[in-house]
């Protein structure tokens, strides 16, 4: 007689119902195999708003750095705001998704389920975001989207509650459009010159690795890995990232940019017996320990980007999410733990919600 456990039920519980061969089932890192955390009664003033409009047509979109040198580090007011008009129906989406799974994760209300699968359903149906008519932020859009949809649809996959168990064929269409989303993705971003490879690559990375995760699909997976060793590889012996220097007053704002999807990436792999932490001399942790640095003091930020550095999104305790996966893999102490304690907790809708709740789950219970 075989025992199964109660951490390795729900991977198995998942195979049984959207197939996949059992010794090869990609998992995510254990917190999120979390159940509800309480399941409460009445609605909770709880009401389900219509889904935004499936974006179907062409991704081209305006930059919100428009004009700006090669840095694109100023921003043009003007086309942020024609990009932010453009662009609402999708962020509405991500938002919207994230907050709902995260409150049913939380509060196991059924209508906040049905809620997230009817707009994902909405859009899987229209198959929206699959546009090949596409510019360099429309692509980007897609690839950000599915990140935020598959970070969040991991939570809900791979609970010990099961949510998905009585869904199976809303599961079905959704993750089938995810995979398409990602195939695309990998399209949009493969082959790139060493000298384009920069944080968006690694956020399209994320986006297809938290997809192979959720949908079992090896060779996506494969890929955001092959992609995560071109960006660590990037990293110098001082933790500079070249590509992200030339933002110039954005250099560490960007670098800090780069590091969530690189420690998602990692923690991902390291769940499925894939250790990425020594690529490159250990890169991912000398980045970061860069960027910390350079939050507490930017000065050498200043002297390698040749200007004085903008610290606007260091100040946004979000930004550091990534801090989650990364002492995960590292194992933070001292000061960097202390800061982890004192930002906590992190929620950032591109990593699928809270992250906290998903790598250190009793920070949020000692707030």
């Amino acid at each position: 007689m075989t025992i199964i456990s109660s951490k390795t039920a729900p991977a198995l519980l998942a195979l049984a119902l959207f197939g996949g061969a059992a010794q090869a089932a990609l998992v995510p890192p254990q917190g999120y195999y979390e159940g509800i955390e309480k399941f409460k009664t009445g609605d909770g003033n709880f009401r389900c708003e219509a889904a935004p409009k499936p974006y179907t047509g062409a991704l081209q979109f305006r930059s919100k750095y428009e004009g700006s040198d090669k840095a694109r580090a100023t921003l043009n007011v003007a086309s942020e705001k024609a990009f932010r008009k453009s662009t609402e129906d999708i962020t509405t989406l991500e938002k919207g998704v994230s907050k709902m799974v995260g409150q049913y994760m939380r509060d196991g209300r059924p209508a906040q389920l049905d809620c997230a699968l009817t707009w994902l359903d909405t859009w899987a149906r229209a198959d929206a975001l699959m546009s090949t008519d596409y510019n360099h932020t429309g692509k980007s859009m897609r690839k950000w989207a599915l990140g935020s949809m598959s970070g969040s649809w991991l939570r809900l996959k791979f609970s010990n509650s099961q949510p998905l168990a009585a869904h199976r064929a809303e599961a079905e269409q959704i993750e089938k459009w995810f995979v398409r989303l990602a195939r695309q993705t990998v399209r949009d971003w493969s082959d790139l010159p060493l000298e384009k490879i920069n944080n968006h690559s690694y956020w399209a990375a994320w986006s297809v690795m938290a997809t192979a995760v959720a949908t079992d699909q090896q060779e996506l997976f494969d890929w955001a890995v092959k992609e995560y060793k071109v960006g660590v590889n990037q990293v110098d012996e001082q933790g500079f990232l070249p590509n992200e220097v030339k933002r110039k007053q954005r250099a560490l704002a960007y670098h800090n940019y780069a590091l969530p999807p690189l420690a998602m990436i990692a923690s991902f792999a390291q769940a499925n017996g894939v250790d990425l932490r020594k690529e490159n001399n250990f890169a991912l942790q000398r980045l970061g320990e860069g960027v910390l640095a350079g939050a507490r003091d930017p000065v050498h930020f200043n002297t390698r980007a040749g200007v004085k550095q903008d610290l606007k999104d260091l100040k946004i305790d979000s930004k550091y999410a990534w801090l989650e996966p990364w002492c995960a893999l590292y194992q933070c102490v001292g000061d960097t733990l202390e800061r982890k304690h004192d930002l906590q907790p992190f929620n950032s809708f591109r990593l699928g919600g809270d992250v906290t709740r998903v790598y250190d789950p009793s920070a949020e219970q000692k707030k």
